[in-house]
């Protein structure tokens, strides 16, 4: 369920090919790290797997966790070449002695224990995320959502309520709202299309006069005019019927990051409740490798008084959000 960077299997590729090294000549394993697994490539007699391609495309986001991955598909091929280039480089960087110094070292068990722990976050979000939780939390999740209406309608919009109520008067009498939208309204959103306001909309999609309109309409219902932005509105109600609930399918990636996040914030909590953490880092103290001034830089000259009876230098403005703007029926 958790995506790991591409990054991660690089650093693995590089501690276990330092770990074989530091090993000596030990004979290569051939057992299979995963049931099926096959041996698709060899690099200078090391076995790569089937499933350390899968495993970096998962990484690299190519696929998703649990998606199947054909071993004769473009991307195997184009995903195996690059776990052999990350093999020939750790190899490579093992045979340069790049990992002999103290800060490579460092380094390297860093590396071990960010992959480490993403192993442990994967074991516990795997136990955690399953199908039985998500279907129960979407079941709960439905129960506790208030299900709204949905309406789909037509609308007119003229420059004035007079105009409007003319309008009202000849649908009453039984002209055509389709001709009479494509005649009349002002409204270029809806206009060549009969009136037609979008397809089905909820009413906390709308702008508080649409919302004040049509709340108690009914289907078949002619309701206005009301002000709207851009003229008055005569809005015709052509169905009214219950919000269509969220389908499992739908609600299923929210519902897994839920989950996930809960787990990992869990277990971080408990890990941090049970352990000693000491942050040591006194007000001021510079870190290790921050950049610093050289010692003999010229002081930073101050900038030069104004001519007297000059205006004083202007301030930079401070920069302020673009305002929302509306469309005349959402918001």
């Amino acid at each position: 369920m958790i995506r790991r960077s591409g990054l991660m299997f690089a650093l693995t590729a590089v501690v276990m090919a330092l770990s074989l090294a530091a090993c000596g000549d030990k004979p290569i394993n051939e057992k299979p790290p995963e049931t099926g697994d096959v041996v698709v490539a060899r690099v200078d007699g090391e076995p790569i797997w089937a499933s350390d391609v899968k495993r970096e495309a998962v990484a690299q986001g190519q696929i998703g966790e649990g998606e199947p991955l054909d071993i004769q598909s473009d991307l195997f091929r184009q995903v195996l070449d690059q776990v052999v280039d990350q093999e020939l480089l750790a190899a490579e960087a093992v045979r340069l002695g790049l990992d002999k110094g103290p800060l490579a070292q460092r380094r390297l068990a860093s590396a071990r224990k960010r992959i480490l722990g993403a192993m442990l976050v994967e074991s516990v979000v795997e136990k955690a995320v399953t199908e039985e939780n998500i279907q129960t939390l979407y079941r709960e999740q439905q129960k506790l959502s208030a299900q709204s209406e949905e309406y789909k309608a037509r609308q007119i919009v003229v420059a004035t309520p007079a105009a409007a109520e003319d309008i009202k008067k000849l649908l009453a009498a039984g002209a055509s709202f389709d001709a009479m939208a494509m005649e009349r309204s002002t409204d270029s959103a809806t206009r060549f299309s009969g009136g037609d306001m979008g397809g089905y909309f909820t009413l906390d999609m709308m702008s508080p006069p649409y919302q004040a309109a049509l709340k108690t309409a009914q289907p078949g219902q002619l309701v206005g005019p009301f002000a709207v932005e851009g003229g008055w509105a005569i809005v015709r109600v052509d169905e009214k019927r219950p919000e269509e609930p969220i389908t499992l399918e739908a609600a299923r990636p929210q519902i897994v990051r839920f989950l996930t996040y809960g787990q990992v914030r869990d277990l971080l909590e408990k890990l941090r409740g049970g352990a000693k953490v000491e942050t040591l880092l006194p007000k001021g103290q510079k870190l290790p490798g921050a950049p610093s001034e050289p010692a003999n830089a010229p002081p930073p000259k101050a900038a030069p008084p104004p001519a007297p009876g000059s205006a004083p230098l202007p301030t930079a403005p401070v920069a302020q959000p673009p305002a929302k703007s509306e469309t005349p029926q959402q918001k």
